[in-house]
């Protein structure tokens, strides 16, 4: 698709219709559109949590923060040598964001970003775009504070498009088409708040608020 026809309104309604963007390369101008037969899901109460990253969890290495530097983690996401990030999808999820409907959870170590996941929301469902990693477990603990985000917002439906080795360690699976539809209607009939819920102040917290909503 011509980029020049695609606005954030076209991009919401794919995703509510199951279908979201991608670009070849950097460098490739045109968009197509994914809808892939086996989708990636994480069922927001069985993200896993092993020994090893409990305990980095609980020396609190980091600080989070949600939608302060959005910019950054899309290039963050976008700095590996292969991309599906154009200049076209950056700029339109910087509006989705300005719009309300994208948002960042960030990873920071002092002042620098090391870290961090973003995505798209609609209704009660979150549609993961990318995420980076600068340092050991960094997005590993993004995705910790994520999926606690989540729960806390009222999501029901955590779409990480595809399945690969490392999201599957962590819990996500893979769903059939019909079965991904069926949970994305559901999410889309309910509202939740991805800015409302406090990011809890401490590796510690974040581990018992998860045993005790578990």
């Amino acid at each position: 698709m011509a980029a020049d026809r695609l606005t954030p309104r076209m991009l919401l309604n794919a995703y509510a219709s199951g279908i979201f963007p991608m670009a070849e390369s950097r460098e490739d101008p045109e968009i197509f559109w994914v809808q892939p037969r086996r989708r990636g899901i994480f069922p927001l109460n069985g993200f896993h949590i092993s020994n090893s990253l409990a305990r980095h969890i609980r020396r609190n290495p980091f600080t989070i923060r949600i939608d302060t530097d959005f910019a950054g983690v899309v290039a963050g996401c976008a700095e590996r040598d292969e991309t599906w990030i154009n200049d076209t999808i950056f700029a339109l999820y910087q509006e989705l964001h300005a719009m309300g409907h994208a948002h960042s959870l960030e990873v920071w170590e002092g002042e620098a970003l090391v870290g961090g996941v973003y995505g798209v929301t609609l209704g009660a469902g979150f549609f993961g775009e990318s995420m980076f990693s600068r340092r050991t477990d960094a997005s590993k603990i993004a995705l910790a504070y994520l999926v606690d985000r989540l729960r806390a917002g009222g999501f029901r439906l955590f779409d990480t498009q595809f399945i690969t080795p490392h999201l599957q360690s962590l819990g996500a699976i893979e769903i059939c088409r019909d079965d991904y539809m069926r949970r994305l209607e559901a999410a889309l009939a309910q509202q939740a708040d991805f800015t409302c819920p406090e990011t809890p102040a401490s590796g510690q917290a974040l581990l018992q608020r998860r045993t005790q909503t578990s």
